[in-house]
């Protein structure tokens, strides 16, 4: 019998999906399956070769499904969901169905009602649902969290995460809303998610600007004001970083001092693998606060800043 933890993987054609693999390789997983309709799928080789690879969503069910009726030994314990963010909680059910557990790539759902939902599934099955946040497991803001802990927290903190996207993404499924969740879930979530992890419950939210390709607002989290910015324009690239040929700029400031952690991405995802495997990952009640969050940003009313130090200064700029 193998001991090695099996696991199947759902969206292998897509960005995301190398991180997942190697990770699974580096805990010292193995793969049985893998779906995706697009076939754009050699990836596989430099990680599983031997893994089966189905094109349609239904034969693949089957597959596992005969795995965990007829071959127990070679049945599948996680299913890792790399999909487009509005499949991420069917293809969970699925890991539910096959009794396994999932590891989901972020954001879980779109909509924050349909945790509860997952919430009942798990509690049913007896299995668990883990999602992906790498962020917490950066040393840098691992770090950062242990400072503030010990009561060094910030007044006043500026987020800006800008990353350049191409027409593509106008038309691929990022860049539909009721798929993605639009800009600042897409791109945004693990921010939330980090400021919420970092400082505490929202108290106040005020959104500026909404557009599909730009959103700007403010937010007080425990006590501390962010002012914060997500965009895909390239212009919104600092001038220094694009002469130095890059496309996308993130920054954390507190007080003014500049947290770095645009480095040491490398094996995040295999911290979050490992995490799993002992029982420690990220749940449902973990992704809460930062779904729930955006939902209220994409869903409230926009508003003029309420106080020019509230408006980050790319914002600004643009008024």
């Amino acid at each position: 019998m193998n001991d090695s933890p099996s696991f199947a993987l759902i969206g292998a054609a897509g960005y995301v999906a190398p991180r997942h693999l190697r990770a699974i390789r580096d805990v010292g997983g193995v793969l049985r399956a893998a779906c995706d309709p697009h076939d754009s799928v050699g990836v596989l080789d430099s990680y599983f070769p031997e893994a089966r690879f189905f094109t349609e969503f239904e034969r693949f069910d089957r597959h596992l499904e005969r795995l965990r009726r007829e071959r127990p030994d070679e049945r599948v314990r996680y299913v890792s969901v790399c999909s487009p963010n509005y499949l991420h909680d069917a293809h969970v059910r699925l890991a539910m169905r096959l009794h396994a557990d999932a590891v989901c790539e972020k954001p879980l759902v779109i909509n924050p009602w349909n945790l509860d939902q997952l919430e009942a599934l798990e509690a049913e099955h007896a299995q668990r649902i883990y999602t992906v946040m790498q962020l917490r497991q950066h040393p840098a803001l691992l770090a950062l969290r242990a400072r503030i802990q010990a009561g060094d927290r910030p007044r006043q903190v500026e987020l800006t995460y800008v990353t350049q996207r191409g027409k593509w993404y106008e038309v691929s499924w990022k860049g539909d809303a009721a798929k993605s969740g639009g800009l600042v879930l897409n791109l945004g979530v693990h921010f939330f998610d980090l400021l919420t992890w970092l400082f505490g419950e929202v108290e106040a939210c005020e959104v500026y600007r909404r557009d599909a390709d730009c959103a700007a607002g403010w937010l007080v989290c425990g006590g501390v004001e962010v002012r914060w910015l997500l965009s895909t324009r390239g212009e919104d690239v600092p001038a220094a970083a694009r002469a130095a040929g890059r496309r996308a700029y993130r920054a954390l400031l507190l007080d003014g001092e500049e947290v770095e952690f645009s480095s040491g991405f490398e094996d995040l995802h295999t911290r979050v693998y490992a995490d799993v495997l002992e029982g420690r990952g990220l749940r449902i009640g973990d992704a809460r606060p930062s779904i729930e969050l955006v939902y209220r940003i994409r869903h409230d009313a926009l508003t003029a800043p309420t106080a020019r130090a509230r408006a980050h200064p790319l914002l600004a700029e643009d008024a």
